[in-house]
């Protein structure tokens, strides 16, 4: 992949910016802008060298209504980075011709407003790449999608990418070759996304601990009793890492009384809401040994209030950094336990992809980084 460094000419060309504006919106105030910041140092970059800017990003909807991209617009008019948003994209080239100046930068609305973009449509890919002369991917967390923005553009652009997209890949590649001892830290749920992150990390770090409502499967997988505990809808092989000498789960659980009880003495009625404190001590004393820490997903039911482990796991991992341990985070409660821990600094790398950060991990690539990579061959 070639980086925005590479390219040669920036003045009065136009740069076609795919970035991953999906931040969470209540009555059209940003709760959380990390995503937006993260992404301010390729803007400014291309700021600096009189580039003509068009950003395009894609906001889910909400109980089936889109959301239009106007608050994020706002936002960036407060970071300094003012713009022109413009809901209709077959107004933009006209706009370019006519009114825009170098330097200046374009949001365009929500690409999910127009038919095509998660079908990978190739005359939706043709009609937003008619709208710049390059293309520059700073969506690594939209990436392990094939959407029309992230893989059909750089078939007809030539394609570049991002300052922050850069720095996922360097800091994720890591966790392939690390510093020893290794600990990986793995909750949440969704099992079917997370399987391939346990084989493939079962043979590089030298203890995984798997909490969240994954820990479930496994104390299942155990003969545990775990009541109306959340467990994979699917059927998985885990028997193959049940007695893995690396594996460690929760050894005591709260339940949703916020009662304490050992893992292995739950009673029918019972529900794992989140870790234990003699679990925390646990993973502290695994973590005062690490090197290097991995961590993605959530140690309890983050979205049902169960939050405590987590922020603690994430003061606790904060700590390690700063004593030298490298340390890499990401994934979506992570970052809001990251966020509520007040401790954005105090990681060595924080990823903004969620499920792109697990593809890429399990994979070593993702379709938006092929994509980049066969315009690399062809431009």
């Amino acid at each position: 992949m070639k980086t925005i460094r590479d390219i040669k000419h920036f003045e009065g060309v136009r740069i076609l910016v795919r970035v991953d504006f999906n931040v969470p919106i209540k009555n059209d105030i940003i709760v959380d802008d990390m995503r937006i910041r993260a992404v301010l140092a390729t803007i400014d970059f291309l700021r600096s060298r009189n580039a003509k800017i068009i950003l395009i990003s894609h906001l889910e909807s909400i109980n089936g209504e889109n959301l239009s991209l106007e608050p994020i617009s706002k936002s960036l008019d407060r970071l300094n980075i003012p713009n022109i948003f413009i809901k209709d994209y077959k107004r933009v080239n006209d706009y370019i011709e006519h009114e825009m100046k170098d330097g200046e930068c374009i949001l365009l609305e929500n690409l999910r407003f127009f038919a095509g973009e998660k079908d990978n449509n190739k005359k939706l890919a043709k009609e937003l790449a008619s709208l710049g002369d390059i293309f520059v991917n700073e969506a690594f967390s939209v990436s392990h999608r094939e959407h029309a923005s992230i893989i059909g553009i750089p078939k007809l652009l030539p394609s570049y990418v991002g300052l922050q997209f850069e720095k996922e890949v360097l800091n994720l590649s890591r966790a392939f070759n690390p510093s020893h001892p290794f600990l990986f830290v793995l909750g949440g749920a969704k099992f079917e996304t997370k399987l391939p992150l346990l084989k493939k990390f079962m043979n590089i770090a030298d203890m995984v601990f798997v909490g969240g409502a994954l820990a479930s499967d496994f104390f299942k997988a155990k003969g545990y009793e775990v009541g109306k505990s959340k467990i994979s809808d699917g059927k998985f092989n885990i028997s193959q890492f049940v007695n893995n000498s690396k594996l460690l789960l929760p050894i005591d659980v709260v339940n949703k009384s916020g009662e304490i009880k050992p893992a292995e003495n739950l009673s029918s009625s019972d529900k794992i809401m989140d870790t234990g404190p003699r679990t925390l001590e646990m993973l502290k004393e695994k973590i005062a040994t690490a090197k290097f820490i991995l961590w993605n997903g959530p140690l309890g039911l983050y979205e049902d209030g169960f939050r405590d482990s987590t922020l603690e796991l994430a003061k606790m991992i904060g700590e390690a950094t700063m004593r030298g341990t490298e340390t890499i985070v990401g994934g979506g409660d992570t970052l809001a336990a990251i966020k509520a821990s007040s401790i954005q600094n105090g990681f060595t790398f924080i990823s903004m992809g969620g499920g792109a950060m697990l593809e890429f991990l399990a994979k070593g690539t993702l379709p938006g980084i092929e994509a980049l990579e066969d315009s690399a061959k062809n431009n």
